[in-house]
C-alpha cells in the first residue's frame, strides 16, 4: 500500500511482538491530516482522562478517533464516576437547555480542566447559534475561550472555569 507524501514508520507491540502496525508519517514538518491535529488543537495530551457526553449516531467517527488515537485511549462516558481532565459535549439544537447540560459536564472534570463544546456548523441539522453559547456559559459558571473548526460538520468550543485566586 502507497504512502503518499511520507515515509513507513512501524511499531511493535511490548513484551511480546503480537501484533504489528504500520503508520505513514509525514517527511516534512506540519504536514498532516487535520483529524491527527485535532488532538493537538484541542489541548490533548497522552494519559488525559477525557470524557464524551452526548455521543449519538450522527456524531464525527474520525473525530473521536483522533481523540482517543491523542490521549492514547478510549473516553469515558458519562457513567465513569471519577475526575476526569476534558469533556467534550457533543451539542445540537434539540437536545435541551445548553445551561444545563454544561452544569452536568461540570459535574466529572478537574479543576482547570476544559468543556469542549461541540455543536454542528450553521447551516447543518442541529446547529445552534453562538449567541446561545455566549448567553449560556456565564450562567454554567464558565468563560468562553476559543473556537475552532475540528471536522466538516462539527466545530468546537472551548469552555473552561474562570479561576478562583488562591
Amino acid at each position: 500500500m502507497p504512502c503518499s507524501g511520507g515515509l513507513w514508520t512501524t511499531r511493535w507491540a511490548f513484551p511480546r511482538v503480537l501484533e504489528q502496525w504500520r503508520h505513514c508519517v509525514s517527511s516534512t514538518v506540519g504536514d498532516s491530516a487535520q483529524a491527527t491535529g485535532t488532538g493537538d488543537r484541542l489541548g490533548l495530551k497522552p494519559g488525559m482522562v477525557v470524557q464524551e457526553l452526548g455521543w449519538d449516531n450522527d456524531t464525527d467517527d474520525e473525530l473521536r478517533v483522533a481523540v482517543e488515537d491523542r490521549i492514547d485511549a478510549d473516553m469515558v462516558d458519562g457513567d465513569y464516576g471519577n475526575v476526569v481532565d476534558a469533556v467534550l459535549l457533543w451539542w445540537r439544537d434539540d437536545d435541551g437547555d445548553l445551561v444545563d447540560g454544561l452544569v452536568d459536564a461540570l459535574t466529572d472534570l478537574v479543576g482547570g480542566g476544559s468543556i469542549w463544546l461541540l455543536t454542528p456548523k450553521v447551516g447543518r441539522p442541529g446547529s445552534i447559534d453562538a449567541a446561545d453559547v455566549t448567553e449560556a456559559a456565564p450562567i454554567a459558571g464558565l468563560s468562553q475561550t476559543t473556537t475552532a473548526s475540528v471536522s466538516k460538520d462539527w466545530q468546537a468550543t472551548r469552555l473552561v472555569a474562570p479561576k478562583t485566586p488562591a
